[in-house]
């Protein structure tokens, strides 16, 4: 038993020690607020274009953090599904954890992270639900397997065993044969509405380019730099 002990002393005492030791020395690109579009929605835009002429893998994931009422943050990697001049849009279970969190706290961000372009975008702001019909227009376009998903799965609830979800499927699948699935009042989209949107560029000596945006009241924006 203490030979064991002993073993995984050892094991995480080097593996701490091989996180110290482990950084990258970021020099791809350069960032500047003269050469940033006044309109962070549009320099978004350029970035994510960007992403996607590199083939990153899933460029459109993104972290999702929430706050619940007793001031409790969680966070998880949802897929942005549409982009507007309002806003950052995405969909999932009203009824999940994080749709409980919106209900009780609209204050959110999102978190962008493309380290093959030793890139990062930070939003924050507030999240308002979208149109039912919104909701329904995304949701027809979803494969029917996705659709069928939407209406097995309990989100964020304990279930028993995989068989149960497993279940779910077979029965809603029985359900909808040779029907159109509908979308589940509990499913639908959310949007959040930025007044803080910060693009970070990697630099060489951990001296990161920051160029932040911070939105007045009367809807304009400012470009600001922060220190790395």
């Amino acid at each position: 038993m203490m030979n064991r002990l002993l073993k995984f002393a050892t094991y995480f005492n080097n593996m701490n020690h091989n996180l110290k030791d482990l950084r990258k020395e970021y020099s791809l690109a350069a960032l500047d607020e003269l050469h940033t579009d006044p309109d962070p929605i549009f320099q978004f835009k350029k970035w994510f274009q960007e992403a996607m002429d590199a083939e990153l893998l899933e460029p459109y994931a993104m972290t999702l953090s929430t706050v619940n009422k007793e001031n409790r943050p969680s966070a998880r990697v949802v897929l942005l599904r549409d982009l507007s001049t309002e806003g950052f849009t995405f969909f999932t279970n009203y009824l999940s954890r994080k749709g409980h969190e919106i209900a009780e706290n609209p204050f959110a961000a999102l978190n962008f992270f493309w380290p093959d372009l030793e890139r990062q975008i930070r939003i924050e702001g507030k999240i308002v639900t979208l149109a039912a019909a919104d909701s329904d227009a995304y949701f027809a376009s979803r494969p029917r397997g996705s659709q069928i998903g939407a209406w097995s799965s309990p989100q964020s609830e304990m279930i028993e065993s995989r068989e149960l979800l497993e279940q779910n499927v077979e029965q809603f699948t029985q359900q909808f044969e040779g029907k159109e699935v509908a979308r589940p009042a509990n499913w639908g989209g959310y949007c959040l509405i930025p007044d803080y949107i910060e693009f970070w560029q990697g630099r060489e000596s951990r001296l990161h380019d920051r160029i932040c945006y911070f939105q007045h009241s009367d809807g304009s924006w400012v470009r600001s730099r922060l220190a790395p």
